[in-house]
């Protein structure tokens, strides 16, 4: 599934592509696609006719386009999720669900989603984010992400260190790759307790996570199969920087021991067992 730098590369494309356009229509090919929106198609199709996009948003792993002060068409890309532009002549994706037609005659927005996990839906704004992810916490790049907050809950919930990363609650837009690449750069084994980590260990922690996705953005995000694309249907590039994920019994560039590869929440979790001592 797309994590914060991925879904950072899709809002910057969108930004670029679509803010100040007018739709001019919205075509429904797949109702699993508008599943969250409960009015259905044709009210999903008539709240965005005539509409002007604003800017494109990111919170953690979704994605919005204001159309306004009071609502946006907020996006999720789940596992396999694509917004992409195509001109508006382009031949139809073959897992096309939900295209936008603009007044400009321009290039389209277009939601092209494999396994149909991802919905995209017109929502009400509540204190400056959409309604249904009100609650989930702020990512560790916004400016309303405090460290002394984070820091605080993560003591409290006496849980391993990398299902706190997960949840949603504490931090937003860390998922499984980039939650296994910042405790390695942090030296933290995933199932260490958060009740044992310090206040100048959760300081590395949150650089460690910051440095990871820094660098994954600005190498477009991690591609490992062709589902996720920027919205030029470009790959990104970051999976060849990796230092655990993925690289079972390949040697740790720090120590040279083989990375360990242990079942986690019906996942994976990758780490170096010199580096990252095994709690007792």
């Amino acid at each position: 599934m797309p994590e914060l730098p991925e879904v950072e590369v899709v809002r910057r494309g969108l930004a670029e592509w679509v803010t100040g356009r007018e739709i001019a229509e919205a075509e429904v090919l797949h109702p699993r696609a508008i599943r969250r929106h409960l009015h259905g198609a044709d009210e999903f199709a008539s709240r965005l006719k005539g509409r002007t996009i604003v800017s494109a948003e990111r919170r953690g792993k979704y994605l919005w386009l204001p159309l306004g002060p009071d609502d946006a068409l907020m996006a999720h890309l789940g596992m396999s999720g694509q917004l992409l532009v195509a001109r508006p002549d382009s031949p139809l994706e073959k897992h096309l669900r939900v295209r936008l037609r603009f007044a400009d005659g321009g290039p389209d927005l277009r939601f092209v989603d494999q396994r149909t996990f991802g919905h995209v839906m017109v929502t009400p704004m509540a204190g400056g984010v959409p309604e249904p992810i009100a609650h989930i916490a702020p990512d560790p790049f916004e400016d309303s992400f405090a460290d002394e907050v984070f820091a605080r809950k993560l003591k409290a919930k006496n849980t391993e260190v990398k299902r706190a990363l997960l949840d949603q609650s504490l931090i937003s837009g860390v998922g499984n790759i980039y939650a296994d690449e910042a405790l390695w750069l942090a030296k933290l084994h995933w199932a260490r307790s958060t009740r044992t980590l310090t206040r100048p260990k959760v300081t590395e922690l949150l650089a460690g996570v910051r440095a990871v996705m820094s660098s994954a953005l600005a190498q477009g995000g991690t591609s490992f199969d062709s589902l996720y694309v920027n919205v030029n249907g470009e790959s990104g590039y970051f999976e060849r920087s990796l230092e655990a994920y993925g690289r079972r019994d390949l040697p740790c560039s720090r120590c040279g021991t083989p990375i360990r590869r242990d079942p986690f929440m019906n996942r994976s979790s990758y780490s170096c067992p010199t580096c990252q001592r095994k709690p007792r």
